[in-house]
């Protein structure tokens, strides 16, 4: 599945229904409102914390098609820059001693771990 194709399925679906399309802050507040209930699921062993994951994902889409993010593009970029970053324990805390940096395509790191 491509993610850009489920960013404009969930924001068409947004269009359609009359829901918000314009406050972001809002989204925002809906966004960890289902993150909330998705920690709420697991803490209290509730079932549906997979549905409860699924809602914060889709709302995470749509604020990104709101804001005209390539969602996946974004992803991989930052998993490449958390992949080069390095850290070191000290007095019981993770420092960061290295920062990461995109300097490839998103399709060059995607062949680089293995995600196509």
């Amino acid at each position: 599945m491509k993610l850009s194709k489920l960013q404009k399925s969930i924001y068409n679906l947004k269009k359609e229904r009359g829901y918000n399309l314009e406050d972001i802050y809002l989204e925002f507040c809906y966004l960890q409102e289902e993150a909330s209930e998705a920690f709420n699921a697991f803490h209290k062993k509730k079932e549906g914390l997979d549905l409860e994951l699924a809602d914060v994902a889709i709302y995470l889409c749509g604020i990104a098609e709101i804001l005209g993010i390539d969602l996946e593009e974004a992803i991989l970029k930052k998993h490449h820059i958390n992949a080069q970053r390095k850290y070191e324990l000290q007095n019981g805390v993770h420092v960061r001693t290295k920062e990461g940096e995109v300097n490839i395509s998103p399709e060059e790191i995607k062949q680089k771990y293995n995600l196509s």
